[in-house]
């Protein structure tokens, strides 16, 4: 598929970054078809299979800008798998590979995404208290582009965040800036199925198999990446206040599956 200048095909997808750690994989199973897998394991070790086009790239110069489009099949082994898992578009926004040597080389930043991302419980990954924050989402944020040096400024202040009283507000306050919006989706992750993200300058889309299941008004910002993963990664930003984030046990082995 052709679009601001990159093919999204079998043959880009092959020459996509890889990363994994902690007995995690990236592997052609032939046909054009990417497994991504993690081990059994415990709680404690970041577990985390990733196909990307932006490893070691400054922000700048991330491939992906508005009018973007991307379609790819995907499935998982299991419906509940613990973590997170998904594709799409982002700006890699925060220190999140955690456990994941080498990979702080971004400034803090705040999110632009436009993905279809499952999250087991106990992530809760909203804002809005109206919004869905577990299960299989089609989800965007987008926020200003706040020069990153002013913003890394602000990791003085992270430790308000463990207080609930001060999370709570920094929590409303958060979603003044940051737009967002999400739906949640029920079909069997299981099974093969074509995802497919189109954003223009006015909306965001979300296609499965070929059906509109989610549009937005909402436009993720700037210059993007885009990600492939499956990770053992929680993060909880509860309403009550309550900020968590850790890595969870993996009691079998799990993967997710791409194809063109």
């Amino acid at each position: 598929m052709d679009f601001m200048g990159i093919a999204v095909d079998s043959s880009y997808l092959s020459h996509l970054n890889s990363k994994a750690t902690a007995g995690a994989s990236v592997t052609e199973m032939g046909s054009g078809v990417w497994r991504l897998s993690l081990p059994s394991g415990p709680a404690g070790p970041y577990r985390l299979a990733q196909m990307d086009d932006y490893l070691d790239q400054p922000r700048s110069k991330f491939p992906w800008q508005v009018p973007l489009r991307v379609s790819l099949w995907m499935r998982a082994s299991g419906s509940s798998i613990p973590g997170t898992w998904g594709l799409g578009f982002w700006n890699d926004p925060f220190d999140i590979n955690l456990g994941l040597g080498g990979a702080s080389r971004h400034l803090p930043a705040l999110p632009n995404t436009a993905w279809f991302f499952y999250a087991s419980p106990p992530n809760y990954l909203a804002l809005r208290d109206d919004h869905p924050a577990q299960g299989m989402l089609a989800a965007i944020f987008s926020s200003p582009l706040v020069p990153p040096l002013l913003l890394s400024s602000g990791v003085l202040f992270a430790p308000l965040l463990f207080l609930p009283a001060t999370a709570r507000l920094l929590r409303r306050t958060a979603r003044k800036i940051i737009q967002e919006d999400a739906v949640e989706l029920t079909h069997d992750l299981t099974t093969w199925h074509k995802y497919e993200i189109e954003v223009n300058s006015h909306q965001t889309r979300f296609y499965l198999d070929e059906k509109l299941c989610f549009e937005s008004p909402i436009v993720p910002r700037g210059h993007l990446g885009l990600v492939i993963w499956i990770d053992n990664q929680y993060a909880a930003f509860r309403p009550e206040g309550v900020l968590r984030s850790g890595n969870l046990e993996n009691p079998v082995p799990a993967w997710i599956e791409v194809k063109v």
